[in-house]
């Protein structure tokens, strides 16, 4: 069905502009139609002929409807897609379609005058139109209007291709249809004041309609929609219903959504103790110990589920429990979990990033999508606070402002810890110690990964190997010497060979060092030059690592940094 086809379409305002003409003799000349069949693609290549089957129907990305043509040049072939139409002798006619993609052309030809042509260097990832005219001959019936692609180009993407023009008598597509019923209504996204609610797209659609319970509260063009404005802890019933040209369709099957709040989101965060122990929670199964958030060693003080999940919003997060991998373990028991280490005093936060994050937050927009998004899961599931481990690194303006605005937003008990690698702590110009100094009023604790690292230099000038107090204690010390509070500084390590590719020390090791730069004592070959009783602990890669070696890291770790000064 081609989607602007009908008068209806073309409004008042084309029939103002000479839709219907009043002839001097006072009949009146039939309104312009568009003589393309098929132009919208919503029947597939039905009506075109595309030359060594370059072309193929897509639903992505589309215009508009649920069609597109799609063609690729390879060789000497410019992938042309072309179809004839039937015209009247001696009439003009405008050829316009919508186009995406590198050197795309649009043209006529056997107009009967001179045939005529039109075409695009590239539109980038968004639509342009390009648009001709031409006027057939005396005797002229048919005319063959195509688009192309360049030669060694990628391929192009066209949609609603139209040839406006006096009826040929060759019939023009069929009016549109009222669409049905939307199918596959559900909400996901859940926050004390919002829903989201998607449904699966409706052919010949214009556009959705959504009710909540039976009152329209929204028109959306995709087949998805942001509820706001609702109240915490309360259920609420939508329908969605798809309208076009015809009229508006039936409406969905009622789907009901549960705001979240009264629950383990909203509510007082525990404070963190001053000396803590941090843990890292595997939310998959990589041969360590599978646990629930319940399972996790009462040793540590803060526990960061692990990981966020990019989404197509640039900075935005979400998060998934994986509970076919975790062995059945369902979402409210998760949330159950997170408000019973709560009362516990622990605080359970959201880690973003990872070996294989992919989040990037590089301006304004992208900023506040972070904040807003880690607010809502906050709220959803009751996290205290978040974790930056980008490995990727990060933009120290940008992810101020993001951490900013979500503080502001979850008040003075947010947690907010750091993992960064050790290149990333060796300079304060370094995107990560940038950003840990511009957010020190905020920050809770930076605890480096001193593992999977090559040799440092430590704050003293001289180099260290991985693997050592040295290590640990002369690279802690740049960050204590670098603006950071001692409460702000951990010291990170792999609970086990396992955890990490290098970097293992024991956790006499790791005690000898909370010692060295708490008390001055157990030191190696470097010693600072003054103690730092606040430091505030240590953190370990992964509880479920610690789990699978007997928790023997958070048994002999646990205790040393709760009996620090």
């Amino acid at each position: 069905m081609n989607r602007i086809r009908s008068l209806a379409l073309l409004g008042a305002a084309t029939l103002a502009a000479g839709g219907l003409t009043a002839l001097a003799t006072g009949t009146a000349q039939a309104a312009d139609v568009n003589v393309a069949r098929n132009g919208g693609f919503e029947s597939g290549l039905a009506g075109w002929s595309c030359s060594g089957g370059s072309g193929a129907a897509v639903t992505s990305p589309v215009f508009a409807g649920a069609g597109a043509l799609k063609a690729t040049p390879a060789g000497s072939d410019n992938a042309r897609c072309s179809q004839t139409v039937t015209v009247k002798p001696n009439s003009t006619y405008t050829l316009s379609t919508q186009v995406q993609g590198s050197y795309v052309y649009l043209g006529a030809t056997g107009t009967g005058t001179q045939d005529v042509s039109t075409w695009t260097p590239g539109s980038g990832s968004g639509w342009q139109k390009l648009s001709t005219t031409f006027t057939t001959g005396p005797g002229t019936t048919q005319v063959t209007v195509y688009t192309h692609g360049w030669y060694g180009q990628p391929g192009y993407t066209v949609d609603e291709f139209s040839v406006f023009g006096p009826d040929g008598g060759g019939g023009t597509d069929p009016g549109p249809s009222v669409p049905g019923a939307p199918a596959g209504a559900a909400v996901s996204g859940q926050s004390a004041n919002g829903l989201t609610l998607s449904w699966n797209a409706v052919g010949g659609a214009a556009g959705y309609h959504v009710y909540r319970d039976g009152v329209r509260v929204q028109s959306t063009g995709s087949a998805t929609a942001q509820i706001t404005g609702l109240a915490p802890a309360t259920s609420y019933s939508f329908q969605v219903s798809a309208y076009n040209a015809a009229g508006e369709g039936p409406r969905s099957a009622p789907v009901t959504g549960t705001t979240t709040g009264g629950g383990p989101g909203p509510g007082p965060n525990p404070a963190v103790p001053k000396h803590a122990l941090t843990g890292y929670w595997q939310n998959f199964n990589n041969g360590a110990t599978v646990q629930k958030i319940s399972d996790v060693s009462a040793q540590y003080d803060i526990i960061a589920v692990s990981f966020a999940d990019a989404t197509s919003t640039p900075g935005a997060i979400a998060f998934t429990l994986d509970s076919a991998g975790l062995g059945g373990y369902t979402v409210a028991q998760f949330k159950a979990d997170i408000a019973a280490k709560k009362a516990a005093g622990k605080s359970v936060i959201l880690s973003v990033g990872g070996e294989k994050g992919t989040i990037s937050v590089n301006d304004s927009a992208s900023a506040n999508n972070l904040a807003n998004s880690a607010y809502a899961l906050m709220q959803e599931y009751g996290f205290t606070g978040i974790d930056i481990d980008l490995e990727n690194g990060l933009n120290p303006t940008y992810m101020t402002q993001a951490l900013r605005a979500l503080s502001a937003k979850a008040g003075p008990s947010l947690v907010i810890t750091m993992a960064p690698q050790t290149i990333d702590m060796q300079s304060t110009q370094g995107g990560y110690f940038k950003t840990a100094l511009n957010i020190k009023d905020i920050l809770t604790v930076v605890n480096m990964q001193y593992y999977n690292s090559g040799a440092m230099n430590g704050c003293d000038g001289k180099v260290y190997s991985q693997g050592s107090v040295d290590f640990l204690t002369a690279l802690a010390c740049i960050q204590l010497e670098g603006g950071l509070d001692p409460s702000q500084v951990g010291i990170g390590v792999p609970a086990s060979p396992s955890g990490a590719g290098s970097g293992y020390v024991s956790p006499t090791i790791v005690n000898n060092a909370l010692d060295c730069l708490a008390r001055g004592t157990s030191c190696g070959s470097f010693k600072p030059s003054k103690t730092y009783p606040g430091l505030r602990g240590a953190m370990t890669w992964s509880t479920n690592w610690d789990a699978k070696a007997g928790g023997t890291w958070s048994d002999a770790v646990g205790p040393k940094v709760h009996a620090l000064p």
